[in-house]
């Protein structure tokens, strides 16, 4: 699967994450962009999955019809060295 870090996230998370293509927000040059248009990119980009802190996204943001309606609401990071 291809997953998609999002930059609330510590970014070497990905380090942890075995078996996936995983990248950052920032790697991809999207740092700053709102949900709406970060998942739109990410579509077009083939991300699957959207690792996030943000509760309430599906609640935010129209998730019917997207290609990446997956994503994971994380509430609690453990440090990641």
């Amino acid at each position: 699967m291809k997953l998609l870090i999002d930059e609330c996230l510590p970014r070497n998370l990905k380090n942890h994450i075995t078996g996936h293509e995983c990248s950052t927000v920032p790697e991809a040059g999207w740092a700053g962009k709102k949900n709406g248009e970060l998942l739109s990119l990410a579509e077009r980009a083939g991300f699957q999955i959207f690792l996030t802190l943000d509760r309430g996204i599906e609640y935010e943001q129209n998730l019917k019809g997207r290609e990446i309606r997956r994503h994971l609401s994380v509430r609690k990071i453990e440090s990641f060295v």
